[in-house]
């Protein structure tokens, strides 16, 4: 009897899925981290990594794309809760959006870099950095010909 079966070929790719995974949630963590909440530098990368290590497993041992599908959705319900706790709403003002939004993100990144759709992962991360790092200022000005306005 077999309790414990170690394939070296499938662990390296399972591995490399993994950091890969890890990788491309980084710079979401890093530029997150910056904003005013400081929330993301060790939250999103490993959001990313069990997103698509969980979703290793599932493949590994289910055998239906049904099974499949039941764990992807624990997966983004879940992180949709941990997305739904970063934002903060206040009197006039709704806050921490844009950090729900990618740590959703960062879930699909993990998701798809575990089914070896690494064009749809990397798409994913470098969309989600520059949508934050270059509409940042645009929104501030938008913001600031607002106040003026009023």
């Amino acid at each position: 009897m077999d309790l414990f079966h170690f394939d070296l070929a499938r662990t390296i790719d399972h591995i490399i899925h993994l950091m890969v995974a890890y990788g491309l949630a980084l710079p979401l963590g890093m530029d997150r981290e910056v904003s005013k909440f400081k929330f993301g530098l060790r939250t999103f990368p490993l959001v990313g990594v069990v997103s698509c290590g969980f979703m290793l497993v599932g493949m590994s041992v289910i055998d239906s794309t049904e099974g499949e599908a039941r764990i992807f959705e624990g997966i983004v319900t879940g992180i949709g809760f941990i997305g739904g706790g970063a934002i903060i709403t206040s009197k006039d003002k709704i806050m921490g959006t844009s950090s729900a939004a990618s740590i959703w993100n960062t879930g699909a990144i993990g998701l798809a870099v575990a089914y070896n759709r690494l064009e749809i992962a990397i798409v994913l991360s470098v969309l989600n950095v520059l949508t934050l790092w270059t509409l940042h200022s645009i929104k501030k000005t938008i913001e600031k010909r607002t106040d003026e306005e009023e």
